[in-house]
């Protein structure tokens, strides 16, 4: 691999990493990517159709009452932020 094959790499993820939230970067807690992650998987799960209805007859639910329970869950997906130790 060449310096230049590096460098459009590099770039390329750069640029990924400014364009979505979801794939992180190098100053990105546990906590945080998690929190992506969970916030990722519960729009998935509003935005398809098909995929809300499932959750909607396994819960025995309606797919409006699913589809307020995720919007719900999105706010506070992973619980509250752990404290930071100011050094």
């Amino acid at each position: 691999m060449q310096a230049s094959d590096r460098f459009n790499i590099n770039s390329q993820l750069e640029h990924l990493q400014a364009k979505y939230v979801g794939t992180g970067h190098a100053d990105l807690n546990r906590f945080e990517w998690a929190v992506n992650i969970q916030r990722d998987s519960y729009a998935a799960y509003v935005g398809h159709y098909p995929m809300l209805a499932y959750f909607a007859i396994a819960e025995n639910e309606s797919i409006g009452r699913e589809r307020y329970n995720f919007m719900q869950k999105m706010l506070l997906p992973c619980g509250l932020p752990p404290e930071r130790e100011d050094d």
